[in-house]
């Protein structure tokens, strides 16, 4: 186990999720259904497949293009959907 990836991969996503609309999904569920336990499973089994996913995504795409690009891609649609929601809330 590598722990100083770890504990990076730890903390960026640890940080990029806090206070996201996931926690505001989660929050909004369990005060509706009053079972705070079936919406943690249910959010921890979706993150799981989540992650699965873009881990999987993320190591076959590294096979065929530069992180470097990965990376620009992946804020240049993060600005673009922002930009999106910003002008469609206005």
């Amino acid at each position: 186990m590598d722990w100083k990836v770890f504990l990076a991969t730890f903390g960026a996503v640890f940080f990029a999720e806090l206070a996201d609309k996931t926690q505001l999904v989660g929050i909004g569920m369990a005060a509706k259904t009053g079972k705070p336990v079936s919406v943690w499973l249910g959010s921890i089994l979706a993150y799981v497949i989540v992650t699965v996913i873009s881990v999987f995504l993320g190591a076959i795409l590294a096979k065929f293009i530069k992180p470097e690009l990965i990376r620009y891609i992946g804020a240049s649609l993060f600005i673009i959907i922002g930009l999106l929601m910003f002008f469609k809330t206005i």
